[in-house]
């Protein structure tokens, strides 16, 4: 009688059992901010078409909220400990996770930033909207409805991801820049959170009663100024959001809404699997890969081309 051992290595011998390399999968985590908002939905589900399309294996997951730095550094170790081929990272603090993603480097693993990138060389690229640009504009179309003058104010998501300090600046430094007559009276943080964001919105409506426009750097901050807007029934303030989904894209048609910034969550989703493979195949990528972004409002959120970047 043959032995399994024997057994196993004629097969091996006549190609019916696959080498362990030839066995082995290509598996990327990707590590987010969350799952708080449906923008990062809808970030998986332009990762999950990019990982079908290129034969690899994601996960997808982040903590509850974006204040939770400890609970994402942990799932970012988590993933190192698998030993992926690449590792796709949303950093909520720029900082706090370099010392793991140089182990990363150290260990040959690719990184690539996405939506929010790190204050490091280590990742390959980062997948993003020019936030800075994007949050310029807003600036721009705040001003525009105000006449050019007046007092507004910042709702942000946080201080220490790429993202919240790009869009923080990016529309402060338009601002000061281009309308000398514009006053931001304040800038206050909301974690993201839709609640605490409407209690900060209200606060600020509260102490400045002739506040023109305020400023909603993400969907969970936009929302939170818009449920303080209804709440106290606040008329002729212009809000700016960032972000879509349903809540919002409601606001604007409802008219509490002026207009706001969206991304391409997707793409940005998409771009990040397909550069990871990219990466792993020793090829080069630019430093950062631009997913783009639109300005939409009541004149144009049907137009298709915006369709096709919102999400609900």
């Amino acid at each position: 009688m043959l032995s399994r051992r024997t057994l196993l290595g004629a097969l091996a011998i006549s190609g019916l059992v696959a080498s362990p390399l030839a066995a082995q999968e290509v598996y990327i985590p990707l590590i987010s901010k969350g799952f708080q908002h449906q923008f990062w939905q809808a970030v998986k589900a332009g990762a999950d078409q990019a990982a079908s399309e290129a034969g690899v294996r994601i996960t997808f997951e982040g903590p509850d909220n974006e204040t939770m730095v400890d609970r994402q550094i942990d799932m970012l170790s988590a993933a190192l400990a698998n030993s992926p081929k690449a590792i796709g990272f949303a950093a909520l603090d720029s900082q706090a996770a370099i010392p793991i993603l140089r182990d990363a480097h150290e260990s040959g693993i690719p990184i690539v930033a996405f939506d929010s990138g790190v204050d490091s060389d280590i990742p390959v690229t980062t997948a993003t909207t020019d936030n800075v640009a994007a949050a310029a504009l807003a600036a721009d179309k705040m001003a525009e409805m105000i006449g050019g003058a007046g007092k507004v104010a910042v709702v942000a998501h946080d201080q220490t991801s790429r993202t919240g300090i790009d869009r923080r600046d990016g529309f402060l430094n338009r601002m000061e820049e281009a309308y000398p007559d514009v006053e931001v009276v304040t800038v206050q943080y909301g974690a993201g959170d839709q609640l605490q964001s409407t209690e900060v919105a209200k606060a600020i409506l509260v102490a400045n009663p002739d506040l023109k426009g305020m400023f909603g750097t993400n969907e969970g901050s936009a929302i939170g100024v818009v449920n303080a807007v209804r709440e106290l029934g606040t008329e002729g303030l212009v809000v700016i959001g960032y972000d879509s989904g349903k809540a919002q894209k409601d606001a604007i048609r409802e008219g509490l809404m002026s207009g706001a910034i969206t991304q391409n969550p997707v793409g940005i989703g998409y771009e990040t699997v397909m550069a990871a493979v990219k990466a792993i195949n020793g090829e080069t990528l630019p430093p950062i890969i631009d997913t783009g972004f639109y300005y939409y409002d009541a004149t144009n959120i049907d137009d298709p081309k915006i369709q096709a970047v919102l999400y609900d």
